[in-house]
């Protein structure tokens, strides 16, 4: 354990792996490293249900300085905190479809409680000297009820999906109360800066706040950091990932069934915000405008289920598999299928090697915090001869990796002729665009970001439990 600092005690839905072993993602990369270099708590869901719920016994994996509790929640959580308020509420509100968010008091009851229960089985784990750090939109309420729950120590928040503007996040009913428990924290960190210029906008404009300078907000007598923190990958790991057996395996195998056509590649969990039906639209206005692509070039869109449960989930596959379909009844010939998706997960190894046998990647959300599928094609790039990268201007990602093709994803129009330059670009363009866009990720990483995190939050001064009393819902 690193001397002279307090543990770090991290909060979120899902817990863990602590090690990479080709499955986690960049919150899990950059917080497992942090944890094993400095020991702590790793607090959240186990992902399972039972009768007791927050109130079974806790679990507990012990990995040397580092311990995983995790805690269950009920089949009534789930269906209300999880599947309710954080899924139908928040996260197509905070991706501004505010024309499919449903908002009702059941579940945003429901979400309270999970966050109070939550805060009453972490405090008695938590030590006066403890670096608490919360993340995500499950959780904005639990700085403000630890802070009932005595905890005087500093307690950060990071956002991992976008914040809308204030004239949308109004239309949430508990507005006001969600963005006042956030001002419980010390730190509140966002992807981007349009997304922390939105925060700041709401506690100005709603709240009767003031933004002052240093990247502070006053509201009332709570002052609060707010700052830019967009996530990375651990470069270095996922360009070996794209050096093993298991990458080189998927590589050859899409190269076989591409028949020495380009392949495009889109790799996203099934979920409307990634804006698939617009992708696949835009692909076959590349066919329709540009026929010499006919034959040419193949489609891969690697999509695993996400929420399968929810009734907009249900409806994108639906939309997906009937667009898919009318396309390649279509266009294709008796040798090409001009477009495949799958619906299964493939591990990172795999994906490393899948990205690498891609002339174009496609990273087309229609709104992303960051999107770190972005950054690993650009990892996995072979030097001598990478691959081009289209990125919707929606994506977090589009702030850092300026050479990309920047697209907007709702003209299909835009995403064709990005996907003829970069079906036709030089390999010297190709080259040089891929080498400054790697400086950014491998300068930019997992450990970068939670580092610089970490660094602020602990610079930061805490309040009395007192000070948090307008806190409390």
């Amino acid at each position: 354990m690193a001397e002279g600092k307090g543990r770090l005690v991290v909060v979120s839905n899902r817990v863990g792996p602590l090690s990479d072993e080709g499955k986690a993602g960049g919150l899990a990369v950059g917080l497992a490293d942090a944890l094993r270099r400095r020991g702590g708590v790793w607090f959240g869901w186990s992902g399972e249900t039972s009768d007791q719920g927050t109130f079974r016994e806790a679990r507990t994996e012990e990995h040397g300085h580092t311990s995983l509790v995790t805690i269950d929640l009920t089949e009534e959580d789930v269906n209300g905190f999880y599947l309710g308020y954080a899924n139908r509420s928040l996260w197509p509100l905070l991706h501004y479809r505010l024309d499919i968010a449903e908002f009702d008091r059941d579940s945003d009851r429901a979400y309270r409680s999970v966050n109070q229960r939550f805060a009453a089985r972490l405090a008695p784990l938590l030590r006066e000297d403890d670096v608490v750090w919360v993340h995500d939109y499950h959780f904005f309420y639990l700085g403000s009820e630890l802070r009932q729950c005595g905890f005087k120590g500093r307690i950060g928040f990071f956002l991992h999906i976008p914040f809308c503007p204030p004239e949308m996040f109004t239309a949430l009913p508990a507005s006001h109360d969600v963005v006042r428990s956030m001002l419980a924290y010390d730190v509140v960190g966002f992807q981007t800066e349009a997304d922390r210029r939105n925060f700041v906008a709401f506690c100005v404009q709603e709240l009767g706040g003031e933004e002052i300078d240093g990247g502070l907000v006053q509201v009332s007598d709570r002052r609060v950091r707010v700052g830019t923190f967009p996530i990375g990958i651990d470069a270095d790991g996922f360009a070996e990932f794209a050096a093993s057996a298991e990458a080189g395996e998927h590589e050859d195998m899409v190269r076989d069934i591409s028949h020495g056509r380009h392949q495009i590649v889109g790799v996203d969990r099934l979920d409307y915000s990634k804006g698939i039906l617009e992708r696949f639209r835009g692909f076959e206005r590349l066919l329709e405008d540009y026929p010499e692509n006919r034959g040419n070039v193949q489609f891969l869109q690697v999509a695993p289920l996400s929420r399968s449960e929810l009734e907009a989930y249900v409806d994108l596959r639906a939309d997906l598999e009937k667009l898919a379909g009318n396309l390649n009844g279509r266009f294709a010939t008796l040798d090409w299928t001009p477009i495949q998706i799958m619906t299964r997960g493939f591990t990172r190894r795999a994906l490393a090697g899948i990205y690498r046998a891609a002339r174009v990647c496609m990273v087309t959300p229609l709104r992303d915090g960051m999107n770190l599928v972005a950054k690993e094609y650009v990892a996995a790039q072979d030097p001598t001869d990478p691959g081009v990268l289209i990125l919707s201007r929606f994506a977090g990602a589009a702030a850092e990796l300026r050479d990309a093709l920047i697209v907007n994803p709702y003209s299909a129009d835009d995403v064709a002729r990005a996907l003829q330059r970069a079906l036709n670009m030089p390999q010297a363009e190709r080259v040089q665009r891929w080498q400054s866009m790697r400086r950014t990720v491998f300068s930019l990483t997992a450990e970068h970001w939670c580092d610089s995190f970490l660094a602020l939050l602990e610079a930061s001064g805490t309040g009395s439990a007192s000070d948090f009393a307008t806190a409390r819902i």
